[in-house]
């Protein structure tokens, strides 16, 4: 007969000389392999039968496939979206983050009525169950005890702040604050020529890139990559991007990382 290898008995039941207490502690302080989560099917998402048609309008200006991919969103996350409107990033957000995942949205008191009732609309459906409404100030956007944020997303709504009553700096210093190391702070706007600075928020409602990024960095957070899916460097960037002119509109994204 061919001998047989003895059998190795895991550490949990090697007794012997060792006490019962040993035993436990040793057992609790085994390595336990965790499995990575992975992206979910962003395709999948935009494709969802139940998503509205006024958000699958919004879809052929705004591709959004591209950008669930550059968040690199995922199941079970913690996401701050900024200005959050509507609502329509904030649901696919939500969308992705199922089902253990949260996605809290920021709104400024005074929201307009009709973003205000899209947004309340949206909270009432299978879809917008884990979002959590959050009306406060651009400065003071999460309550002292929200911490530890996978993600924020920050879209085409930064320059706004430019001519409201915010405190942009003490806005990046909170949003630095709520991430955890590593997080990713995801912003989109529209651009601005060189030189216009934060001087065209309002009546042009863009933003220099440039600028931007000082004001962010200068947080504490840096940037990691920058998105090209929304760029049209052939517009002239002269003029409002208010009301919607159907006209190509040069978009920058940048994701920012808070240091580990």
């Amino acid at each position: 007969m061919t001998a047989q290898a003895p059998l190795r008995k895991p550490l949990c039941f090697l007794t012997g000389s060792l006490t019962l207490a040993a035993v436990v502690t040793a057992c609790v302080l085994m390595p336990v392999a965790r499995a990575q989560v992975g992206p979910p099917d962003y395709s999948a998402i935009i494709a969802a039968p139940d998503r509205t048609d006024a958000d699958l309008q919004t879809d052929k200006r705004r591709d959004p496939v591209k950008l669930l991919a550059f968040t690199a969103v995922r199941p079970g996350m913690k996401v701050l979206d900024m200005g959050a409107g509507g609502g329509y990033s904030t649901e696919l957000m939500a969308r992705a983050v199922v089902p253990t995942g949260v996605v809290y949205a920021q709104n400024p008191a005074d929201l307009g009525e009709r973003a205000k009732t899209r947004f309340e609309a949206r909270l009432k459906t299978p879809a917008g169950k884990n979002i959590v409404s959050l009306a406060r100030p651009f400065d003071d956007p999460v309550p002292s005890d929200l911490r530890d944020l996978d993600l924020i997303t920050f879209l085409f709504f930064y320059h706004d702040t430019t001519y409201m009553a915010v405190d942009r700096a003490e806005m990046n210093r909170k949003l630095y604050a709520a991430l955890k190391p590593g997080g990713t702070l995801v912003i989109a706007d529209h651009s601005a020529r060189p030189g216009d600075g934060v001087a065209v928020g309002k009546s042009l409602h863009r933003i220099e890139e440039s600028a931007l990024r000082r004001e962010v960095e200068a947080a504490g957070f840096k940037l990691v990559a920058q998105g090209d899916f929304w760029r049209h460097p052939e517009e002239p960037r002269d003029f409002s991007i208010q009301p919607p002119s159907g006209k190509a509109v040069d978009e920058f994204v940048l994701k920012f990382q808070k240091p580990m």
